[in-house]
């Protein structure tokens, strides 16, 4: 693989696998990885805890000065953790009260510019893979390489519904379903920053790959990408 780095932007859609790939290319690149979903839910984590009124513009500023978010490689994950305010929030961050609040957060102009002035800053450098819902369209729009994900509705289900039913087995496929749909929609039509393809994104549908074939596909197209920076 080309030592001339890149930034790889990943967007889509909720369960479409999104953070697993992109923390398997840092690891096969020697990239730095950013979940930036990992900062919304973070930060949704903090207003939920502080009971801060989503609808309260001056109570949103006011939370938001008091947040430290940080990311610490875990060598256990052999990945990094969120960090909120200097405690490690990962084991907090992907409970059902969080997924359920987080695109509500992340719809908030004030949270989405705090979050992006971060994301831009942690790709000064390059050599980073980052993925979310405006990466390729807001917050790296120049970024070398741009993938776009998607899968079929019930895949995505079963894929969440499997990840929480790991440490929930009161969880059921239809709260996971309507999780989903609503997350999606308000993804979607959020005044800042909706969830959109990039027109110079590619398109990943995932729905019948495995991981071993996906990740040899992308790593594929980050080595041409990274080709054509040198030319």
């Amino acid at each position: 693989m080309s030592a001339h780095k890149i930034i790889i932007a990943i967007d889509g859609y909720s369960s479409c696998g999104k953070s697993t790939l992109a923390r398997e290319l840092a690891v096969k690149l020697g990239y730095n990885y950013i979940d930036s979903g990992a900062m919304y839910r973070a930060i949704t984590l903090y207003f939920l805890r502080n009971s801060v009124d989503f609808d309260n513009p001056e109570a949103v500023s006011r939370a938001l000065a008091d947040i430290n978010l940080s990311f610490v490689f875990n060598e256990h994950r052999q990945a990094s953790d969120i960090y909120l305010n200097d405690e490690d929030a990962e084991p907090y961050i992907r409970e059902m009260l969080v997924s359920e609040k987080v695109s509500q957060v992340a719809a908030i102009k004030a949270v989405r510019t705090f979050a992006v002035a971060q994301q831009q800053q942690m790709g000064t450098g390059k050599g980073i893979v980052m993925d979310g819902r405006d990466i390729g369209t807001t917050v790296f729009p120049a970024a070398e390489l741009k993938l776009f994900m998607t899968a079929a509705p019930e895949v995505r289900v079963m894929r969440r519904f499997k990840e929480l039913y790991a440490t929930n087995h009161a969880i059921t496929i239809e709260e996971i379903r309507h999780n989903l749909e609503l997350r999606d929609y308000i993804d979607a039509t959020r005044e800042e920053s909706p969830l959109r393809q990039a027109t110079d994104a590619i398109l990943l549908d995932n729905s019948n790959l495995s991981r071993e074939e996906q990740l040899e596909l992308v790593l594929e197209l980050v080595k041409d990408r990274a080709t054509n920076r040198l030319n």
